[in-house]
């Protein structure tokens, strides 16, 4: 299967997608990792989370400006409609999720 370009993986149709930016030696994207878990199991076939390095995809990092990690960044059609950087709560992402489906 061919590797998706980042612009393809964030202009998922019909369905937002949260992308968090994080590096293996990062100790609080260590924390994120379950709370995305959770909220990608609570939004089921409404919601596509994927996970980019930042030492392996440094382009996509810069293009999106990260500068701390981890951040998350909300896409819908392929637009930024959130971002926030370090530790947020499911509900926090929940609530954002659940205004951009409106």
């Amino acid at each position: 299967m061919p590797k998706k370009s980042f612009s393809e993986l964030i202009s998922s149709p019909g369905m937002p997608v949260l992308v968090d930016f994080y590096a293996d030696w990062c100790g609080p994207c260590k924390t994120m990792a379950p709370i995305l878990e959770q909220v990608a199991s609570q939004h089921q076939g409404k919601l596509k989370v994927i996970k980019i390095d930042v030492d392996r995809n440094q382009a996509a990092a810069q293009q999106f400006r990260v500068q701390s990690i981890p951040t998350l960044i909300l896409f819908h059609k392929g637009q930024p409609v959130w971002r926030q950087a370090g530790v947020v709560s499911a509900a926090q992402i929940s609530q954002v999720v659940q205004g951009v489906q409106g």
